[in-house]
């Protein structure tokens, strides 16, 4: 994986897993990828020891183990989209990185694993790597695809994210419809959710309010913003009562998908795909779906919609 990591590691923040209806609905969701959690559960333990064996070889230094994690045609491609095929290719690619920086490290987070069948399967992450000199870190994100040959998942083909030369605010420029004021009702429950510019427009902020039909109000702030270590658009919801979430974003057609995973204050696990499609410049639609809390399925939130609050 990444030998030239090239994007500067950013913490961002998400889109919720708890936008405000859906919390006066109780509902929490499963994040969409656990369709086959339990099919996919073995490959994915053996993937995320492969994971663990390339880190570890990588760090001392073994450029023949790193290409024993190849299939024997297996192929590499960096994120200048110079392409190396064959173990012996990989191998000395690696070696001649060992011998130009020797004592770099590098640390694999694996992101999701996805299983396209019983013998292949697409392993997503990031790494950072730290070169000795000065101790600098870069990071980026790469993909796998891996197979099972003869009982032993092998990569089949590495793929480093090309470097990303877009600024914060070019990766979130999309968001700029929410701006503004928005507000809801539906069932009894009233909302009004603010979004503005922070941070030189590297960042949008979301406060909400939200108030039950029986006059309990509930509040809470979120950030949407560009992590360039994982690059992907990500959100952080720190909801008043101590609950928190974190979201994935994924643009789609007309609006954007949001994989979101929190902890209520009581320490329960929650996780829901929360969905916004633009309708026009002054109304969306929101919903949550795929909910679960500490494993166990919800039902699916109503649509809402969402409307501007327009100035008079």
């Amino acid at each position: 994986m990444k030998l030239q990591l090239a994007a500067t590691a950013t913490l961002m923040l998400a889109l919720s897993a708890m936008w405000p209806l859906a919390e006066a609905q109780q509902p929490r969701v499963n994040g969409g990828a656990a369709t086959s959690v339990q099919a996919a559960d073995e490959p994915a333990a053996a993937i995320q020891k492969t994971a663990k064996a390339f880190a570890e070889a990588f760090n001392r230094g073994d450029a023949k183990a790193i290409a024993a994690l190849w299939t024997p045609s297996g192929e590499y491609i960096d994120e200048s989209a110079t392409a190396y095929a064959g173990r012996e290719a990989i191998e000395n690619r690696y070696a001649d990185f060992f011998k130009a920086n020797p004592g770099a490290s590098i640390a694999l987070e694996v992101d999701s694993v996805r299983l396209l069948s019983s013998d292949a399967a697409i392993e997503d992450g990031h790494a950072v790597l730290t070169l000795p000199a000065g101790g600098e870190s870069t990071a980026g994100a790469y993909s796998v695809v891996h197979v099972q040959i003869d009982g032993r998942w092998l990569m089949a083909s590495v793929r480093d994210a090309p470097t990303d030369g877009g600024t914060a605010q070019e990766h979130i420029a999309d968001l700029q419809w929410l701006i503004g004021t928005w507000t809801a009702e539906e069932q009894g429950v009233t909302m009004e959710s603010v979004c503005k510019w922070i941070g030189e427009k590297s960042f949008v902020e979301r406060r909400y309010t939200t108030k039950a039909a029986d006059g309990v109000q509930t509040s809470g702030v979120q950030i949407i913003g560009w992590n360039a270590q994982a690059q992907r658009v990500q959100s952080w919801n720190f909801s008043a009562d101590g609950s928190f979430a974190v979201g994935i974003w994924t643009p789609i057609e007309g609006g954007w998908h949001a994989s979101v995973s929190g902890v209520t204050v009581d320490g329960a696990a929650t996780s829901a795909v929360n969905q916004l499609r633009r309708l026009d410049d002054n109304a969306y639609v929101w919903q949550s779906v795929d909910r679960s809390v500490n494993a166990i399925p919800l039902p699916d939130s109503d649509e809402v919609i969402m409307r501007r609050l327009l100035q008079k």
